[in-house]
């Protein structure tokens, strides 16, 4: 599955993508995976009040199922002005 960050989410792991195997079958289940494989990701999601999810481009929460997903995407709430 690919996996994408954006704003801060993607400058503190340092990368905009990547494609990941996983055995994850929620969002949640994916964020643990990724913080313990290093503390970048730790960091990333050390607040995930502070970040919006979304599965196939589709808006979701952190305990949505990942079945079948073929991206998931992090990135800040988004902000009008």
């Amino acid at each position: 599955m690919d996996v994408l960050y954006f704003a801060w989410v993607r400058e503190r792991i340092g990368l905009p993508k990547e494609r990941i195997e996983t055995q994850a079958a929620t969002v949640n289940d994916l964020i643990a995976e990724l913080c313990a494989r290093e503390e970048r990701y730790a960091m990333a999601f050390s607040d995930i009040s502070a970040l919006r999810v979304a599965i196939d481009q589709e808006l979701t929460d952190f305990d949505a199922p990942l079945d079948g997903a073929r991206e998931v995407a992090f990135f800040p709430p988004m902000t009008g002005g």
